[in-house]
C-alpha cells in the first residue's frame, strides 16, 4: 500500500483479480485472477508478495491482536454514505480489471444484485456496503491485513489457498501442534460462524454491522464476512468444519460473488440518481451514525 497524495490511499485487492468462474462482466473471464508466478510481471509479483506477507504474519495471535485493536469500534464515527464516499479516495492503482474508485464498484455490484433479485432489497444494500471495511487502510492497517482471500486460522491451512505450497513458510502456527492439524482448535462440524478468520475487511465489516445492531438478516452479514473465503466456498476446503446451516450461507455467497467479481466495467452508474433509493435501504437496515 502506498499513500500517494493527501487523503488518497491506493490499494491493490488481490482477491478481486482474475478469478476463473463464468463471467458477468464485459470481458473474458480468463482475464480474472491469474495466480501463476512470474517474477518479471510487476502486478503478479506484487500480488504474490501481498499473499506472502499475509500468510507469513496472519497467525492466531496476530488475529486476536487485531480484533482487540479494531473491535473497540473507537476509530471513527460515520454514516454509511460518508463511509462509501470515503471510498472515493481508495483507488486500485494497478488493478488490471478497472481503474475506478471503489464506490463505483460498490454501485455496480449493488445494481447487478438489484436487477437479478429486485425483491431482495437487503441484498442490494449488502452489495453496496460489502467493501466498507477497507476503510482500515486509511488508519494504518497494512494491505495484507485489509484485502485478499481469507482463511481460517487455528487449524491446518486449506489446500486451495493461493500460493499455499510456499507462502506460509515461516508462519509459526505451522509448527504448533495445537494449530496445524485438520481440526486444530475446532470441533468437527462446528460451523463456519465459529471459525477464527484471518483478519481483513470482511471480518471487520461483519463485526461493525453486528456492533451497530444492523437490521440486515444474518445471511447478509455472513455474505460480507465470508465473501473472500474462497478456500471454503470455491476451493472445497474446510468441509469437515461445516455445519448444515452453512449450505445457505455458501449459496448466497456464491450468488453475491457474481456481482462482486464480474460487475467491473467502464460503464459508470449515475450515483447521484441512485442515492435516494439506496438511502432508503440505509435508513431501513443501517441508519444513523455508525461506530467503526
Amino acid at each position: 500500500m502506498r499513500i500517494l497524495a493527501e487523503n488518497h490511499v491506493h490499494l491493490l485487492d488481490p482477491s478481486e483479480l482474475m478469478r476463473p468462474e463464468p463471467t458477468f462482466a464485459d470481458k473474458n473471464p480468463s482475464k480474472f485472477r491469474d495466480y501463476s508466478v512470474d517474477t518479471t510481471d510487476p502486478l503478479k509479483e506484487r500480488v504474490r508478495q501481498t499473499y506472502r506477507q499475509m500468510h507469513l504474519n496472519q497467525t492466531v495471535d496476530f488475529v486476536k491482536g487485531r480484533r482487540e485493536h479494531w473491535l473497540k469500534f473507537n476509530t471513527i464515527k460515520m454514516t454509511v454514505r460518508e463511509a462509501l464516499e470515503k471510498l472515493n479516495d481508495l483507488v486500485d492503482e494497478s488493478d488490471p480489471d478497472l481503474d475506478l474508485p471503489n464506490i463505483i464498484h460498490a454501485f455496480q455490484a449493488a445494481e447487478r444484485a438489484r436487477a437479478e433479485f429486485p425483491e431482495h432489497d437487503w441484498l442490494h444494500l449488502t452489495a453496496l456496503i460489502h467493501d466498507l471495511g477497507k476503510i482500515m487502510a486509511f488508519y494504518g492497517e497494512p494491505q495484507w491485513a485489509v484485502v485478499g482471500d481469507t482463511f481460517a486460522v487455528g487449524c491446518r491451512w486449506g489446500d486451495s489457498i493461493v500460493y499455499r505450497d510456499e507462502s506460509f513458510e515461516g508462519n509459526p502456527d505451522g509448527d504448533n501442534p495445537a494449530y496445524n492439524t485438520e481440526l486444530g482448535i475446532y470441533q468437527p462440524n462446528c460451523g463456519v460462524d465459529n471459525l477464527l478468520m484471518s483478519w481483513g475487511h470482511d471480518e471487520y465489516m461483519y463485526s461493525v454491522l453486528k456492533h451497530n445492531k444492523t437490521k440486515l438478516p444474518h445471511v447478509a452479514c455472513n455474505i460480507i464476512r465470508f465473501h473472500s473465503f474462497y478456500p471454503w466456498h470455491n476451493g472445497g476446503d474446510y468441509k469437515h468444519l461445516e455445519a448444515p446451516q452453512d449450505a445457505e450461507t455458501k449459496k448466497w455467497v456464491l450468488i453475491f460473488n457474481r456481482y462482486d467479481l464480474y460487475t467491473k466495467s467502464e460503464v459508470v452508474p449515475d450515483i447521484e440518481a441512485l442515492w435516494p433509493y439506496y438511502q432508503t435501504l440505509i435508513d431501513k437496515y443501517l441508519p444513523g451514525v455508525l461506530e467503526f
